[in-house]
């Protein structure tokens, strides 16, 4: 343990190689000890991930960590932690399964540090500072793994929300001139931007000239909406995009006149195949 380290806990004089002995032993054992937690996770959790690098890893860190200050091993964890959760999130695997696996080995190598102590003669005070040193580095393993873990589900939950709504405004090349865009269900702030992104993006990629925006299954206009499809409309207009609406059903209309929302400049139809009919006596050429 360095002089720093020895200071800054008020230790009693113990040097680094009286503390070798701790670390050898526990290095000794790793593979003993990571193959012995493999079997049980396979026969408790029928979890059969391959996880034993990593618990190698953390077996080496929690040794090291007997020699160096706290801050070096704090970072050492982190790493650790940081790729243990990834693992688990993409594997599906729960949070509490490396909690499980970090409380396992504080046992163990507590146990360790017990019989070196014993066999090295160490004094109880001196004891009581390598197990409080050793503890604070299992602590900070399960607070970087609980961290990690978090930030890596929400960013894979994110990513999937994304996803989902992107496939809900999906555009469907009807013509070469003509897309068709179906709404389905409320049209959000979030839901709004993905509109966005990708009646632009495919506009211009199919190089459309009309596209119809079919509000048959969207169940209620109100200010919001209108204002996030207003936006939508004049960006594609932008880019030489004509739009349509489609499926304004009577209680719809009705909605919009009591809020004072006014589409006059935006040809409107009560069903799909009308707006279709009235695009195509415009298109040049049909499939």
């Amino acid at each position: 343990m360095t002089k720093e380290l020895k200071e800054s806990h008020n230790m009693q004089l113990i040097t680094i190689e009286q503390l070798h002995p701790i670390r050898d032993v526990i290095i000794q054992r790793k593979e003993e000890l990571a193959e012995r937690k493999k079997q049980n996770l396979a026969l408790l959790h029928d979890v059969y991930t391959e996880l034993t690098t990593f618990r190698i890893d953390l077996l080496t860190i929690y040794a090291d960590s007997i020699l160096v200050e706290k801050d070096i091993a704090a970072d050492m964890i982190k790493d650790w932690g940081e790729n243990l959760s990834n693992l688990l999130v993409n594997h599906g695997l729960p949070l509490n399964l490396a909690l499980e696996e970090i409380s396992y080995y504080r046992d163990l190598i507590g146990e360790i540090i017990k019989d070196e102590a014993n066999n090295n003669k160490f004094s109880l005070n001196v004891f009581y500072e390598i197990i409080s040193h050793f503890n604070t580095i299992v602590d900070d393993a399960v607070q970087w793994v609980s961290k990690s873990y978090l930030e890596d589900y929400t960013k894979q939950i994110k990513h999937a929300q994304y996803a989902i709504d992107e496939l809900s405004v999906p555009i469907v090349r009807m013509t070469k001139e003509t897309g068709i865009l179906p709404l389905v269900g409320d049209l959000d702030t979030q839901r709004a931007q993905i509109l966005m992104e990708n009646a632009l993006s495919k506009g211009s990629e199919y190089q459309l000239k009309w596209l119809i925006i079919d509000l048959s299954a969207v169940p209620i206009i109100d200010t919001m909406v209108a204002d996030q499809l207003f936006k939508v409309i004049a960006g594609l207009q932008l880019i030489g995009v004509r739009v349509v609406l489609s499926g304004i059903r009577s209680e719809i209309a009705h909605t919009m006149v009591s809020l004072g929302i006014t589409i006059d400049h935006i040809k409107t139809f009560a069903s799909l195949h009308q707006a279709v009919s009235y695009t195509n006596s415009f298109t040049s050429s049909v499939g």
